[in-house]
């Protein structure tokens, strides 16, 4: 190419590239907008959908651009594909209309009323938006007194992940399920698949065989004969040697009163009691069904933070919803109680002992977290504050503190079922602003002050229940008192702190494999007194002082990354001195009579084609 001509094509005029078209987002919305009021108005329509006598005028190129089902019959050699009127056999007339409205509109609302109804309709007109739509409102509206019957609808309108929470849900919510009378209305064959799962959540066997009482007594003429492929899915191994005395050999349908004479059962007694006389290290030589452990899916968790000091004793309690990161107010306590012991055994929380601002108590406190309430206990022997609590072997440890005049190295036990104190080995130093944590089936009491000779210690010692006595262990690198003390991945964890005045963001971690301490990383802030709790491999500090102030925040360490990071919310009362209990997300007694809405009767369904038709709720 010469230049002259190179010139004449860069003169040429080069045309723009294309614009983008013009595009309005609206045009869809308000054809269809127009679309039906054209339907209510019966202009244009060209087909009559019909379902229990209500009839309603449509459009079939919207119904086949909206549904699978109409798309399919509408573009068929059938005759549903020319005819005038279609009768729709078994849905619903109103869900129809609801179903109609959605595909012209793209809204519906789901409620309690239509939700029985909508939920098959949607399905069989394969319109999946609502049919999903359904199904996530069952799943909100899962309660112990209904979860068996949505759970059941799930199962007949193959809604498979509805189905498989709401068996979730009922894993979980056992205790609360078994007294609901969608329970006492199942076959015997499901209450079976129930109590044989692997996954379900109970604080111990006794549960299981109570209900399983509790069902055939609902109708015993009916039912007593079932009592031994019922007792056959019982893990009664697992229950303790008392209670198989005491409570399973003389109950009636076991001892063979009914009518039937139940030889099983007690053959299965009879297994339990041969596996509570063999060695502990022999009772693995024994393994069927019976004798493995339950393996529980995990509920949600509640933090409560109970009493403490805001700047004197007070009785709040603030709950900490984990999953919804949310504070609340549970109910106060009877009595006004700081440093305090809190323990959770069997589901209830103990706030054992304290100082209520005039004196050291040595009562006992337990609050119920499913009725929201409060009640007494036994009372300790001795008078302790600045103690420290756990639970060990289904016992209730309170150790050390201070009963107003010295520190103490006295320990004793507390024993739910006879509902008494007593007293175990002492430590071999006093031990009041202990830290106390179970680890391997060992108790450890972790610095504190001995009041003594007034220092605060670095000492650990532990307690083997096995032998009755007290050991040292390996020394923290610095002297604790008021420390927090908690277990994470089988680590022991001391947390803050005091040395005299001086109040420490440190942390170091036990390992009792080799017997060492070592540091992990400092806190965010210097707490002492603070309450610590371990969940989900997550160690948190909660309150506490800092040398001037009470604390109101939450800190959480993450192991893994060696991390500190505060809670994005805090308590409404900085506090320090509070108990801390961690327990499972269950529903409020008053949550629980509430529920009268959707519970359904799974026996009362019946299966008519692709439709089960329900009782109204």
């Amino acid at each position: 190419m010469d230049l002259p001509e190179a010139i004449e094509m860069e003169d040429m005029e080069i045309p723009p590239p294309d614009a983008p078209p013009y595009t309005n987002n609206l045009h869809t919305q308000k054809a269809f907008e127009v679309l039906n009021v054209f339907r209510k108005q019966n202009i244009l329509c060209d087909v009559i959908l019909e379902a229990e006598g209500v009839e309603i005028p449509a459009h079939r190129i919207v119904l086949a651009s909206c549904s699978q089902y109409f798309s399919a019959m509408f573009t068929s050699e059938l005759s549903e594909s020319r005819a005038e009127k279609i009768i729709l056999q078994e849905v619903d007339g109103r869900a129809l209309s609801l179903l109609i409205d959605f595909v012209y509109t793209s809204e519906v609302q789901v409620t309690e009323e239509n939700v029985q109804t909508l939920l098959p309709a949607a399905s069989l007109l394969q319109l999946n938006d609502v049919r999903d739509a359904c199904c996530d409102f069952l799943q909100k509206q899962l309660h112990p007194t209904n979860c068996l019957g949505i759970r059941a609808f799930a199962d007949v309108h193959s809604c498979s992940e509805l189905y498989h929470y709401g068996q979730n849900y009922t894993m979980q919510h056992f205790s609360a399920v078994v007294h609901s009378d969608e329970f006492f209305a199942l076959p015997a064959a499901q209450v079976c698949e129930l109590i044989s799962s692997d996954h379900l959540t109970v604080h111990s066997e006794e549960e299981v065989f109570e209900a399983v009482v509790s069902w055939v007594k609902q109708d015993p003429s009916n039912r007593s004969d079932y009592m031994p492929q019922l007792v056959e899915h019982v893990r009664l191994p697992l229950l303790s040697r008392d209670y198989l005395i005491q409570r399973v050999e003389e109950e009636q349908l076991i001892k063979g009163i009914s009518s039937t004479g139940n030889s099983d059962c007690k053959d299965f007694l009879i297994e339990a009691m041969k596996y509570h006389l063999l060695p502990k290290e022999q009772r693995g030589t024994m393994k069927n069904p019976r004798t493995r452990l339950r393996t529980p899916i995990g509920l949600p968790k509640l933090m409560l933070v109970v009493g403490g000091q805001a700047p004197k004793a007070i009785r709040s309690v603030e709950v900490y919803d984990f999953k919804e990161e949310t504070w609340t107010q549970a109910a106060e306590m009877p009595s006004r109680r700081c440093r305090a012991g809190v323990a959770v055994l069997n589901g209830m929380v103990y706030a054992v002992g304290g100082f209520n601002g005039s004196l050291r108590v040595r009562t006992v406190d337990v609050y119920d977290p499913v009725r929201n309430m409060w009640s007494s206990v036994a009372s300790m022997e001795a008078r302790r504050s600045t103690l420290g609590v756990a639970v060990l072997n289904g016992m209730i440890y309170a150790v050390g503190g201070f009963d107003g005049t010295t520190g103490l190295s006295s320990v004793e036990a507390y024993d739910p079922k006879m509902n008494e104190w007593r007293p175990v080995a002492q430590m071999n130093t006093r031990r009041s602003s202990v830290g106390v944590a179970v680890l391997n089936g060992f108790l450890y009491a972790v610095g504190g002050y001995d009041g003594a000779s007034r220092h605060c210690l670095s000492s650990v010692e532990r307690y083997d229940p096995a032998d009755n006595k007290w050991s040292t262990v390996a020394e923290m690198s610095t002297r604790r008192s008021g420390a927090g003390v908690g277990v994470v991945d089988g680590l022991l964890y001391a947390v803050g702190g005091h040395d005299g005045p001086m109040v420490r963001k440190s942390v170091e971690v036990y390992n009792p494999d080799s017997d060492r301490w070592s540091q992990v990383a400092d806190m965010t802030l210097c707490r002492r007194n603070a309450g610590v709790a371990s969940v989900n491999g997550l160690l948190y500090v909660v309150g506490g002082d800092d040398g001037t102030s009470n604390l109101a925040s939450v800190e959480c360490f993450n192991p893994r990354t060696d991390n500190w990071s505060l809670v994005r919310t805090t308590m409404t009362t900085g506090r320090s001195y509070s108990g801390i209990a961690t327990i499972d997300k269950v529903p409020s007694l008053n949550a629980y009579r509430e529920a009268n809405s959707l519970q359904w009767d799974p026996e009362s369904m019946k299966t008519e084609g692709a439709y089960a038709q329900l009782p109204n709720p």
